[in-house]
């Protein structure tokens, strides 16, 4: 158990780097266990090379204003020279989750670039976006967000949205709205670590159940009026802040750069927007949205070890899309995408590959870089499922 300094409050170790990412309940107390990494194991699985990038991939830099003058930061990476006669290139966008950046599509966003045309944003309030006005940091808003965006720089062409945690019910809630979208220019969707609602009853693997979560908003409003003990705070506990990292984001040994910087990222988010979006996930509920997906190639995808969407989230939606393609990662956490990146990466490339076919799109000429597929990181075993789609359960090697 981590000893806290007794003039600490509980809440300050996870607002900074486990409270938005990792997990609200730390407002409401916490127990984390070391995790013991082998190098040997994080150096089969993380690329150094990528790992050397982390925080510097740029694009082509945008600024959007939303209607309700929200300045939204954008980032485009273009495929290369095109034909001016050329139908528009594939565009993949992703959408990050709470409490992180765009930056957490990192080693996605290496997979794609150079073969298709990637599109990444900070949702407001987060990364290099403005925070919106109070009351505003709601999914509804977040969905018409990301319409804006797409309306702005990406008005025509084929379409793949990637939406992890929040970014995911971000693209349920465009469907909601802009249902006509879907079949017609969306050709692919990628749903990670995500629900469609009945998020009330989340426990953060914490004891309390359901409580935890009507419980912390009230925790974090009283400390969003207290800035400067929550800055303080942060300070003191660093360190304990990279071990609540671990303990809800990742269930597996990755290197420390990489938890320091999933650190860094949810430090930079404000604990006024971390509390604003917080009391608005309880009102998330957009499975009926996700009729809308039944004609979509669906990737839905999740951590065994996922305590801030577990796993039974992603089977709702499964249930609701059976066509879909259903991943299950064996010893992952939330941010299963920086966890198991090879992993991800893998399913999202064939994930925009049927897109490709489902939308007579051509697929690109330049080949993106060959995607590592480590026998000694992870071993594959794939399961038909009673509807007959594929379900790929992923563990780390000894």
């Amino acid at each position: 158990m981590v000893s806290l300094p007794p003039t600490t409050p509980w809440g300050l170790i996870g607002i900074g780097a486990g409270l938005a990412a990792a997990g609200v309940g730390v407002a409401a107390g916490i127990t984390a266990d070391r995790v013991r990494t082998s190098r040997r194991d994080v150096d089969a699985v993380f690329d150094r090379e990528g790992l050397a990038l982390l925080g510097t991939v740029r694009g082509e830099q945008f600024e959007l204003h939303t209607d309700d003058g929200v300045r939204l930061h954008i980032e485009v990476d273009e495929p290369g020279p095109r034909d001016p006669a050329a139908a528009p290139a594939m565009t993949v966008v992703l959408v990050h989750g709470y409490g992180l950046s765009s930056q957490s599509w990192h080693f996605q966003r290496l997979a794609l670039r150079g073969r298709y045309r990637v599109l990444t944003y900070d949702q407001r309030g987060h990364g290099r976006s403005d925070p919106g006005p109070a009351g505003s940091s709601r999914i509804t808003r977040l969905g018409a967000d990301l319409d804006a965006v797409l309306q702005a720089h990406a008005p025509e062409g084929p379409l793949v949205l990637l939406g992890h945690s929040m970014g995911g019910m971000t693209v349920m809630s465009l469907a909601h709205q802009r249902s006509e979208l879907f079949g017609t220019r969306v050709h692919g969707v990628g749903l990670i670590a995500t629900s469609a609602g009945d998020l009330s009853t989340l426990d953060f693997g914490l004891p309390g159940g359901g409580a935890v979560a009507r419980v912390a908003p009230n925790l974090l409003a009283l400390l969003a009026r207290q800035p400067r003990l929550v800055l303080r705070g942060r300070r003191m506990v660093a360190d304990v802040e990279r071990l609540i990292v671990r303990r809800w984001s990742f269930a597996s040994p990755v290197p420390p750069e990489l938890t320091r910087f999933v650190a860094r990222i949810i430090a930079e988010t404000s604990i006024e927007v971390v509390c604003d979006f917080l009391t608005g996930f309880t009102e998330h509920d957009e499975k009926d949205a996700l009729r809308v997906l039944e004609g979509v190639e669906t990737l839905v995808l999740v951590g065994d070890h996922d305590l801030m969407t577990p796993p039974r989230h992603s089977e709702a939606i499964v249930r609701a899309l059976p066509h879909a393609e259903h991943v299950v990662v064996r010893h992952a956490g939330h941010l299963v995408m920086l966890e198991h990146p090879d992993v991800v990466s893998g399913h999202i490339l064939d994930l925009v590959s049927r897109a490709a076919r489902a939308g007579h799109v051509d697929e690109p000429v330049t080949v993106a870089p060959a995607r590592r597929r480590r026998t000694a990181a992870a071993a594959v075993q794939r399961l038909v499922g009673r509807e007959g789609r594929r379900r790929e359960e992923v563990e780390r090697g000894a």
